[in-house]
């Protein structure tokens, strides 16, 4: 496996801060030095390099070492590299062979267990990583390797990371009266996503499970940012419009997927992902710690980028944080107990959302045609909650919508027409309504409910995409925003 002469051909000594000796050197050392350097290359990898006859035997891991016993991961197999890169770090030049940051994440000594041409098993033993790890060829080109974990985790309590989660989800209340207990944070007008980071690629996940990486691509580094951390994240996707954030605009966002697409509208119209929890970290479950544990770990990832944040938290300050938020213009306040746990999937009233405006996710019925300016569209939507006796009409919607809603919106009533009302109870008297499949599920705003069940002065902020109907049957909570 010796030898530097590859290594030599792909460096430009002049352009690149590598080491790039001369001549390769001889053997000196005791064949027991290894480093891991992870590498922000076009892709982020992790390069493993062990000292063998006077060289760095190198595998690029582009997930990082397994922390599971048996997990197998892709380990493609390098020129072997000068031990002057044992200690090497800075960014190679954009352009040449391997461009981007390079850092040391871990080095240490190993023990060989077995080395030949087709198997390499050593013991780690670094500052990160300890145990047996056992590197083997699996294909037909001699860069086709595998790496394997062939010990249990170093940690007795390590547990993976869950392949799901749900979210937790507040109720709707008031500033709370012993308000020393709590914390609060700005409600954030955007969509819930959980992030599921591991090996570096991060995964996006809508409060109903659907995977919505794709949909928002500039996302994506937040994952190589956070390297070999593995996390599961909750937050909100927010777009902002004039520094406010803008439900209207994050709709331009929401249903696409195409991938063409989904990068143009990331220059034109990003979103930033803003955190406010972390549910598991490196090996241990967050769940049951205090929200004031998980905040203290979530401030300590640091999370701030050119599209992520961490959300501000304000302890004990809830009259003040909650006028803020009205002279922004924002949609309201999260309320936290200091003490809480996370309760995923459970709407909980250890948080409390509060806002002047009341909101509600809502189905669509029926439509009103348009006049005038809107004779080609529809007027006003006829919206109802489920219950247990059936759709429950609760009044007629027609302020709220941009010109694109109003169009892509009509298109998709027409394809759900229907010859009767789907509504349990009567409609208010509406000149011409015309009938749909009750399968779009929108989110409107409103002052309060009237006596007769109805919304008092209704404005339509969206569709839901990522909701259904069975979704709002199955959670009468939502009802008051």
């Amino acid at each position: 496996m010796a030898g530097l002469g590859e290594y030599r051909r792909k460096r430009d000594a002049r352009k690149t801060p590598e080491p790039v000796p001369v001549e390769d050197a001889l053997p000196v050392g005791d064949d027991n030095t290894f480093v891991i350097q992870e590498h922000h290359a076009s892709r982020l990898h992790w390069d493993v390099r062990l000292e063998r006859g006077g060289v760095l035997v190198s595998w690029a891991v582009p997930r990082g070492l397994p922390t599971e016993q048996g997990d197998i991961r892709l380990a493609v197999h390098t020129e072997d590299h000068p031990m002057e890169y044992a200690t090497f770090e800075g960014d190679i030049p954009k352009g040449e062979y391997g461009g981007g940051r390079m850092v040391i994440w871990d080095r240490g000594t190993y023990e060989t267990v077995k080395w030949s041409d087709r198997e390499v098993a050593v013991v780690l033993s670094g500052s990160r990583v300890q145990g047996k790890y056992t590197f083997f060829h699996g294909g037909k080109s001699d860069k086709d390797w595998m790496v394997r974990r062939s010990e249990p985790p170093q940690r007795s309590d390590w547990v993976a990371l869950p392949a799901v989660f749900e979210p937790m989800l507040a109720s709707p209340g008031a500033l709370p009266a012993d308000d020393e207990q709590w914390a609060y944070e700005f409600k954030w007008d955007g969509v819930r996503a959980l992030a599921r980071v591991d090996g570096g690629r991060l995964r996006l996940f809508s409060r109903k499970g659907n995977d919505i990486t794709s949909t928002y691509p500039e996302l994506r580094v937040l994952g190589e940012e956070l390297g070999s951390t593995q996390v599961w994240l909750d937050g909100e996707i927010v777009a902002f419009r004039d520094g406010r954030p803008s439900f209207s605009e994050l709709q331009k966002r929401m249903h696409v997927t195409e991938e063409r697409l989904t990068r143009r509208l990331a220059v034109d119209t990003p979103v930033t992902y803003v955190v406010f929890d972390v549910l598991h970290l490196d090996g241990r479950s967050c769940l049951d710690l205090p929200y004031t544990a998980r905040r203290e770990r979530l401030v300590a990832l640091n999370l701030r980028g050119p599209h992520w944040n961490t959300s501000p938290s304000y302890p004990g300050e809830g009259a003040a944080v909650l006028e803020t938020a009205r002279e922004q213009e924002l949609e309201g306040i999260i309320a936290k107990r200091l003490g809480s746990r996370y309760h995923p999937g459970r709407r909980a009233s250890e948080w409390l959302k509060i806002t002047d405006q009341r909101f509600v996710e809502v189905v669509i019925g029926g439509w009103r045609p348009g006049e005038g300016r809107r004779s080609e569209v529809f007027g006003s939507l006829l919206v109802g909650l489920p219950t247990p006796e059936g759709l429950r009409y609760v009044g007629h919607v027609g302020t709220g919508f941009t010109d694109h809603m109003l169009k892509t919106l009509t298109e998709k009533l027409h394809r759900l027409a229907r010859k009767t009302s789907p509504f349990c109870n009567d409609v208010d008297r509406v000149r011409g309504a015309q009938w749909v499949t009750p399968s779009l599920v929108g989110e409107v705003a409103f002052l309060h409910w009237t006596d007769d069940g109805r919304m008092r002065a209704p404005t339509w902020r969206g569709l839901r995409a990522d909701k259904d109907p069975s979704d709002l049957a199955a959670d009468p909570g939502r009802w008051d925003g």
